[in-house]
């Protein structure tokens, strides 16, 4: 059985090596040149760009590595099942549907589930671990399918930005809403629901919001302590260590594992940002 997923799991390059997950890269565009996420480009790299003044732009992966991947699927008689971006997030998710009909109308015998994950970042990269775990215990891949979706449907995404004019940017909140937050030291609280991104509520001061998102951990989370929780960081290790200590205070979660934000998701979230990762329900 082969696992699939795309880069904005914003899980490490070492991790798809290792766990014979393959890997399906969005492209990022700075400086007039295009890169594979991951491959050919970091999240240091764009993060530094944006810290200059740059705005990297970002597209889908490639349908033709998504097509010939699928041929290979076919050919090798293996079942494959990919989980992708959310489709509200990414065009990914669609191209790999798309890519699958044109292959299936040839190739009859392609054997292939693909699961639009509605997360992101490290909420989505908790999917893939868990399909990954799922798979080395012998589960069949109609198993994996069902866990996987019904993990996906109560994955909890919370996090907050630094600086609101790098969503302003990318079109996620206003150009006035961003001027007046940096004006009064306003950092909002995000979320996604049904795989888009939704503002919830806005508060002063980071620690502040940081607080707030320990509390929804606490109204909204289910058996912490059975569950690995995840914080991923906009090339900000030590706010990222320092809010895991905030959240290790109150709550003793089974583990946190911390990653840095890939290139995709930094380039519209920007420097600083903070997200928070969890399950509302565990069956």
């Amino acid at each position: 059985m082969k696992i699939f997923a795309d880069s904005a799991c914003d899980l490490p390059l070492s991790f798809f090596e290792e766990n014979e997950v393959e890997l399906f890269p969005l492209s990022v565009l700075l400086n007039d040149k295009e890169y594979e996420d991951i491959l050919e480009i970091n999240s240091s790299e764009v993060f530094d760009a944006i810290r200059r003044g740059q705005q990297p732009k970002t597209s889908q992966a490639s349908p033709d590595n998504m097509l010939n991947t699928w041929y290979d699927l076919a050919t090798s008689g293996e079942e494959g099942i990919y989980i992708a971006f959310s489709s509200q997030l990414s065009g990914t998710y669609q191209t790999a549907v798309m890519t699958s009909e044109q292959v299936k109308e040839q190739q009859t015998s392609l054997n292939l589930v693909i699961i639009d994950s509605k997360c992101a970042s490290l909420g989505y990269g908790l999917l893939v671990k868990e399909a990954v775990r799922l798979r080395n215990e012998g589960c069949s891949v109609q198993e994996i399918e069902q866990q996987i979706r019904s993990m996906a449907t109560h994955m909890e995404h919370l996090f907050t930005v630094e600086d609101l004019d790098y969503l302003a940017k990318g079109g996620r909140v206003s150009k006035a809403s961003a001027f007046i937050g940096g004006l009064l030291s306003i950092k909002p609280l995000l979320h996604v629901a049904d795989g888009k991104l939704v503002p919830i509520e806005k508060h002063r001061g980071r620690k502040k919001v940081l607080r707030r998102m320990i509390e929804m951990l606490e109204e909204r989370g289910s058996n912490l302590e059975q569950q690995t929780i995840a914080i991923s960081h906009g090339d900000d290790l030590t706010s990222a260590k320092e809010f895991k200590a905030m959240i290790e205070e109150v709550i003793q979660p089974k583990a946190i594992e911390i990653h840095q934000i890939g290139s995709v998701i930094g380039s519209h979230a920007g420097p600083g940002t903070l997200a928070l990762f969890f399950l509302n329900k565990i069956e």
